[in-house]
């Protein structure tokens, strides 16, 4: 009987001539870059420099990549070292194989390297990756659909995943797509954290507790369904184990770092404040420098208002100054005419005088004369 299902790849690698290009690798890449560009996205809104992320990613994807890839080994070491098995085929990590938690501890251990080159609070920057970490997730999951690889019990529901492949033990059929269980998983934890970051501003490395704490009960579900090999204890897979482990840590993180250091960072980079900033952070800074060279403009223009006013003032004052001195010049100048007057008339008098005093001298020495 013929049902819905989901088609599988026919084969997860295309050859551009003597290039091979896998489906599993891309994805890994693609899931890499849009970790990175969210990343750098929180981190500039929690006032850290752009491409900060990705310097210190830098450090972390290479280490997470090879702690993923031991991870992967060490737990499934019967793929490689088994007898009929080639142990070459543990570094050929194209074929798919990787441990999220060897992963992520291993890129931890990277990015502490990388956070503390910078001066960063690795806490603060967990914070500002979770989200994109879960959605790289939910992107890498893909690469095992193109693999033909972690896939669940037989089921005949319409989103079946159809398996074709019979190599390495696989059973061709319909089973339950556990890689698209995972990735929808994953991008509900990335809406999560990214809304109680938001609600209840999350930090000290508390969002990202929150990512791996939400990963893991979705994990330990997902991982029950699975029917590839796999390590059991006490019946369980040791993958479940590992989930039920990491979420009890993950929670009491939760815990403890809000009873002993409550809120966020005021500060996730020192001197971030004075260097410039792009994209969400870009618009905050710009308009800032708007605001403060309108107001400069502004204090500039009142300024020079003030000191034209005050001009004004002054050359007002300088002119009654000088009406005044000229005022006072001119009384003074009168005063002195007067004066000069009064001296000429007195003049002209003293020498009229004189000279009536000596024609009547003339006249008494004629009459003298004549007796």
């Amino acid at each position: 009987m013929e049902f819905a299902y989901i088609p599988s790849p026919s084969r997860g690698v295309l050859h551009l001539g003597p290039i091979p290009l896998r489906g599993y690798a891309f994805c890994i890449i693609i899931g890499v870059f849009v970790a990175v560009w969210l990343g750098n996205r929180r981190w500039i809104a929690r006032g850290g420099r752009p491409g900060t992320v990705a310097d210190i990613a830098v450090w972390a994807v290479p280490f997470g990549l090879v702690g993923g890839r031991l991870y992967h080994v060490v737990t499934d070491y019967q793929l490689y070292f088994s007898e009929g098995q080639d142990w070459v085929d543990a570094f050929k990590i194209w074929e798919g194989g990787l441990g999220i938690w060897g992963a992520i501890a291993f890129g931890a251990v990277g990015a502490w390297i990388g956070c503390r080159s910078r001066g960063i609070p690795l806490p603060a920057w967990a914070d500002a990756l979770a989200p994109g970490i879960a959605l790289a997730q939910a992107i890498g999951r893909w690469g095992n659909w193109f693999n033909q690889e972690l896939y669940g019990r037989e089921t005949d529901l319409p989103w079946a995943l159809h398996i074709t492949s019979s190599t390495d033990g696989r059973v061709p059929g319909y089973y339950h797509p556990t890689f698209l269980y995972e990735s929808l998983w994953c991008i509900g934890v990335a809406v999560l954290v990214i809304w109680a970051d938001r609600r209840f501003k999350l930090g000290h490395g508390r969002a990202f507790a929150l990512y791996v704490a939400a990963y893991c009960a979705g994990r330990f579900w997902i991982e029950a369904m699975r029917v590839d090999e796999a390590h059991h204890f006490l019946g369980m897979r040791l993958n479940e184990w590992t989930s039920i482990a990491v979420f009890l840590l993950a929670v009491l993180y939760i815990v403890l770092s809000a009873r002993r250091r409550p809120g966020r960072e005021e500060v996730v980079e020192p001197g971030a404040s004075d260097g410039d900033t792009d994209d969400d952070g870009a618009a905050v800074k710009l308009d800032k420098k708007s605001e403060d060279e309108k107001s400069e403009g502004e204090n500039s223009d009142a300024e020079k208002s003030d000191a034209e006013k005050s001009e004004a003032k002054t050359s007002e004052a300088e002119k009654s100054e000088a009406k005044t001195s000229e005022a006072e010049k001119s009384e003074d100048e009168k005063k002195e005419t007067a004066k000069a007057d009064s001296d000429s008339s007195s003049s002209e008098s003293e020498t009229a005088d004189s000279s009536s005093s000596v024609e009547v001298k003339d006249e008494e020495a004629e009459s003298a004369k004549k007796a």
